[in-house]
């Protein structure tokens, strides 16, 4: 068995088993044609269950082939033009190589002992995006595994730097379409059932400022501490931004922690034509972004970045077997010292080899692409009598909803459109999301993929169409 651990000895086997791979998967990639087969659990679900992990197949051959039957074949590939569903892009091929290599190299980011150039590449490209936001030279941060854990962590620091007494006390201020780890870190740090206040927004999905303003008096006249507002620069299922300058103002006169939930909107931090609408966020304590949303990396890939360094604190714990106190005073950089996690990945190597090939420019470009193209999207469903649109996109995101000429029953609506975004994946030809407006079921397209056109979209949206007429017409046999 020691012929399969990866050492001096082994590299030519690993260098023919890893290309044997690659091959299969750019086959695959090579000869998508759908984002999707359309397999269900029930027909899936029997396949994997009768293998038995207690007999190995020996072979990397027959794992390969195995592996085709139970995931590749009906895997659902983003990098397809009509995958339109959620916050999943395409990967650059500079990510995935950057990938390869940490995976074989397996360095852990906690301590510079596990590490040594690993931690300086990751400080070097912290130091690139707090640059990017703005957040001045005492600036820091540290990589995640995801936009809830950068949150989380932003949030942590917001209770530990807020003046009071008593949890109970504390309030935090998002808008009614923030991201749900809002209240999830709400919870996770043991504030109350009514820690986090939700803000209305707007006909643009944007937090309502004079409703902040107006909540955040009010928590003060009943001894209550404003904790913090979460600003989010990309709503989930609007792309919104929300008016981070006057967002700021009402955070500097409250004297509350602003953060920025950017983790879908970061892609604007290398924006060749956007990058205004983003402005104020480098006002922010804390930001959190998601490179693997907007910067077309491998998951995960994302970073919680902070105004004053000194506020990682709040997370650091020495143990003496890891990262003694006195590692502090030599200078040795740990970055679990910043970090919730301990063993944690390399996945800073994905971005860095990315900005070295590509450079920003390339990447903000590939962003701008898809934020043009929901704009013409926008303009295509805003034209179209079957389709109600909810707002002009200010990212990449459009919600939608089908309304049927000849019937006017809201609910029938909701199960047509609930019908046609099921049969739709069924059939494998398109990927749609879906989501709630005002009570009601409406269809989502978040557009990543910089080869997604708008024949493409055309083309889905007609199949929305047929599928919703198709379940509108059995409905009406069944009722007659």
């Amino acid at each position: 068995m020691r012929s399969h651990l990866l050492n001096d000895t082994t590299a030519e086997r690993y260098r023919s088993s890893v290309t044997e791979g690659i091959e299969r998967v750019a086959a695959k990639l090579a000869a998508t044609d759908r984002p999707f087969t359309g397999v269900t659990v029930d027909a899936l679900a029997p396949a994997i269950d009768a293998i038995d992990l207690d007999k190995p197949l020996l072979d990397t051959a027959a794992v390969l082939d195995e592996l085709e039957d139970v995931y590749l074949r009906d895997a659902i590939y983003f990098h397809h033009p009509r995958y339109l569903a959620h916050l999943n892009c395409p990967v650059v091929i500079p990510a995935v190589l950057g990938e390869a290599i940490l995976s074989a190299v397996n360095s852990s980011l906690d301590t510079w002992d596990q590490s040594a150039g690993g931690t300086l590449i990751e400080r070097k490209l912290i130091d690139w995006t707090t640059a990017r936001i703005g957040l001045g030279e005492n600036a820091d941060g540290v990589f995640t595994s995801g936009g809830t854990q950068s949150n989380l962590q932003a949030l942590l620091l917001a209770r530990e730097e807020a003046k009071t007494d008593s949890f109970a006390k504390l309030r935090i201020f998002a808008s009614e379409v923030s991201h749900f780890s809002v209240k999830k870190s709400a919870k996770l740090l043991g504030l109350g059932q009514d820690a986090v206040v939700s803000i209305p927004v707007d006909h643009d999905k944007r937090m309502q400022t004079v409703a902040l303003a107006h909540e955040l008096e009010r928590c003060r006249k009943d001894g209550l501490v404003p904790m913090a507002v979460v600003a989010t620069a990309g709503t989930t299922d609007f792309g919104s931004i929300d008016p981070l300058p006057e967002v700021a103002e009402l955070c500097e006169q409250f004297d509350t922690w602003m953060h920025v939930d950017a983790a879908y909107g970061c892609g604007l931090l290398a924006s060749v034509k956007y990058r205004g609408r983003i402005d104020g966020i480098e006002r922010a304590d804390s930001v959190t972004v998601d490179y693997h949303k907007s910067f077309f990396q491998p998951v995960s890939s994302s970073a919680v970045l902070v105004r004053d360094a000194s506020t990682l604190r709040h997370a650091t714990y020495h143990a003496e077997y890891l990262n003694p106190k006195r590692m502090v005073t030599e200078r040795i950089p740990n970055q679990v010292d910043k970090s919730l996690q301990t063993t944690r990945r390399f996945d800073a190597l994905k971005l860095w080899m990315t900005l070295r090939v590509m450079g920003a420019d390339g990447i903000g470009q590939l962003f701008d692409e898809v934020c043009d193209l929901a704009v013409e999207g926008w303009q295509l469903l805003a034209a179209d009598p079957r389709y109600d649109v909810v707002v002009e996109p200010t990212l990449s995101t459009l919600v939608f909803r089908y309304i049927p000429a000849a019937v006017t029953d809201p609910a029938e609506i909701d199960r047509a459109n609930l019908y046609a975004r099921k049969a739709l994946f069924a059939s494998g030809d398109a990927v749609v999301a879906g989501t709630k407006v005002s009570g009601r079921h409406y269809l989502k397209f978040t557009l990543l993929n910089p080869e997604t056109t708008t024949e493409d979209i055309a083309a889905v949206l007609d199949l929305i169409a047929g599928h919703a007429e198709q379940y509108l017409g059995e409905s009406l046999d069944r009722a007659s």
